[in-house]
């Protein structure tokens, strides 16, 4: 996620125990504004790390702004919106290692892979799972009419901000079998301040399916995609309709993905099959009612 720069070892040498009590003194009067930008260049491991060397590092390296700095810098995102919790958690919770499937039904989690993270600027999300840059938005008297005439649909009342899209490999929810190699992929994407929230932390934020859709016959692919409805005409989305520039090969069955500022996109090629269960999830704030997690799931019939 982005270019890291190392400090050299002349700068980190102004940390070492081996100054003087007096040459410390004279260091200490420096501008701190000055570490701060240097802190600007470390991934969050180097910055725990240098914070840990001294105390004043430590009061330094506090200063929101170096993790803002760096969450915005290593998410590749910009900055779109305010946050109610503080960088250095928002960083950790994007960059500890967790998922979704971390703090739920472990049992049925086989591997995952991060995608990387793309903004929502508008409250409407458009969903589908044939990847066709639409040339209108479908319009139906409900959402599962939409999935079934069209393959898509159109989410209202999206938390707006930064959003967090990892690919996840899960054994189907049918099958108990430890031995399972898993028929199910999920898109699953997340706002950023999700896994810091208590509503989700506590469990009572639960994921409801919301519509499916059956296509039963063969298909080369599955493939599925979140778009931020605002910018689905913008260059950048644009791109990632040209499949031919990221998807497979037609032998390649890794999966494939990519996003931009304002969308997301998955693909994997598919041997012979007799078609798809699509599913699509949301996860609603208890408070706000606003979609904080969407996934779409496929699973070979």
């Amino acid at each position: 996620m982005g270019k890291r720069l190392r400090v050299s070892k002349s700068i980190c040498s102004c940390a070492s125990p081996r100054f003087s009590s007096a040459s410390f003194s004279s260091f200490s009067r420096h501008d701190a504004d000055v570490w701060t930008e240097i802190a600007k260049y470390l991934d969050g491991k180097s910055l725990v790390m240098l914070a840990a060397s001294s105390k004043w590092f430590f009061s330094i390296l506090l200063d929101e702004s170096i993790w803002k700095f760096a969450c915005l810098r290593d998410l590749q995102v910009p900055d779109c919106s305010e946050m109610r919790f503080k960088w250095i958690n928002l960083y950790g919770s994007a960059f500890g290692g967790s998922h979704s499937y971390s703090f739920r039904q472990k049992e049925k989690h086989i591997d995952w892979m991060r995608i990387g993270a793309f903004s929502f600027n508008s409250s409407d999300a458009f969903l589908m799972e044939n990847l066709t840059r639409p040339s209108k938005l479908p319009v139906e008297d409900t959402m599962q009419n939409m999935l079934n005439s069209h393959g898509s649909c159109v989410l209202h009342n999206i938390k707006t901000g930064i959003w967090i899209a990892d690919l996840q490999l899960v054994r189907c929810p049918v099958c108990d079998l430890n031995t399972c190699d898993g028929t199910m992929q999920v898109l699953d994407a997340r706002h950023l301040e999700l896994f810091l929230t208590e509503g989700y932390q506590n469990g009572s934020w639960e994921y409801k399916l919301v519509g499916s859709h059956d296509i039963r016959r063969h298909v080369d692919s599955a493939s599925g995609g979140i778009f931020d409805i605002k910018h689905l005409k913008s260059p950048s989305t644009a791109d990632l309709f040209n499949l031919k520039s990221w998807v497979g090969k037609p032998n390649d069955w890794q999966p494939k993905a990519m996003v931009t500022y304002n969308a997301v996109a998955i693909n994997t090629n598919l041997q012979e099959n007799e078609g798809l269960h699509i599913k699509y999830h949301v996860m609603t704030s208890g408070d706000t009612g606003e979609v904080v997690s969407i996934r779409i799931s496929q699973q070979l019939l």
